[in-house]
């Protein structure tokens, strides 16, 4: 394997780790803030912090005008409609149920990829895959799934599935012309005047008479700085090199990482069907990559 693609998995897994610590800091931040509220502080903390590197580094690159119209998309895909229907899909479905449907997106980023990228899928990738969504399972299903949930929950989950693919899609074609830096500053400069209207509407007023403590404030920032920044540069990094469908199949790592810090940090207890689904999903990871490691041995 190249040196070029073995940094890309570390920036990936990186990615997966600073995305799996945000469903931690998400549910500290809710204590004083409301979702919107807490997507739109954190995307202007990152927006800011990231105009100002680029600027002091003088890397801040303009955008060619036939690029407006894709990075108005990537924005729309991510961050407004995955955050719009995780936001309020998490508030109708289980965590289990998310989690599940989440662990669908490497399905339809391999489909998609090879409909309107043309890359190629083989036969370990769907392979890996499928490794690697049964280990996911193994995981989360504890005594049984009976589906009992909200339609509306189920269809706004899906929302957040396909507003992924989409924005792996727009930002495979932009990667190749901007700095991940400079993607992920107007990404997320422009996601805040698409939840302004939300924010002004649903929640300026709660957030001006809420109680606001440390912890919740710390988090908003450690959510801007790894989760809507550091993740996002790392994760533009590495589709770069490995593709929409390799690069998402690492999005099941996230429930992996999820329980390891759980356990880590909480005390969570970590079982032997947990183990066993942790250990499934990284075997489904390896076997996806598999041909990649033979072509370049």
């Amino acid at each position: 394997m190249s040196k070029t693609n073995i940094s890309s998995i570390i920036y990936i897994i990186m990615s997966m780790i600073f995305w799996a610590f945000s469903f931690v800091w998400v549910k500290v931040a809710y204590e004083s803030f409301a979702p919107i509220s807490t997507v739109l502080m954190r995307l202007i903390i990152s927006s800011g912090l990231l105009f100002l590197f680029l600027i002091l580094t003088r890397r801040m690159t303009a955008l060619n005008k036939k690029d407006y119209k894709l990075i108005l998309w990537l924005s729309f895909f991510e961050p407004f409609m995955y955050f719009m229907g995780e936001s309020f899909g998490m508030q109708l479905v289980s965590s289990t149920l998310a989690a599940v449907i989440i662990s669908t997106i490497p399905l339809f980023a391999t489909f998609f990829a090879f409909l309107f990228l043309k890359e190629r899928i083989t036969v370990l990738v769907v392979l890996g895959m499928a490794v690697s969504f049964f280990g996911v399972g193994t995981m989360i299903f504890e005594n049984g799934f009976e589906l009992n949930a909200s339609l509306l929950g189920i269809m706004l989950m899906f929302v957040a599935v396909l507003s992924t693919i989409g924005y792996s899609l727009t930002l495979k074609k932009l990667a190749q012309k901007y700095s991940p830096v400079n993607i992920i500053a107007y990404q997320n400069f422009i996601g805040i005047f698409m939840f302004l209207p939300f924010y002004f509407f649903w929640e300026h007023k709660g957030l001006m008479s809420a109680k606001h403590t440390t912890d919740s404030w710390l988090a908003i920032i450690q959510l801007a700085i790894f989760a809507s920044s550091l993740a996002f540069i790392f994760f533009t990094k590495a589709i770069k090199n490995l593709g929409v469908a390799k690069s998402n199949m690492f999005i099941n790592l996230i429930p992996v990482f999820t329980a390891i810090f759980a356990w880590w940090l909480r005390g969570d207890v970590v079982d032997t069907q947990k183990g066993m689904g942790i250990a499934i999903v990284v075997t489904g990871l390896f076997v996806s990559q598999m041909k990649r490691r033979k072509n370049e041995a």
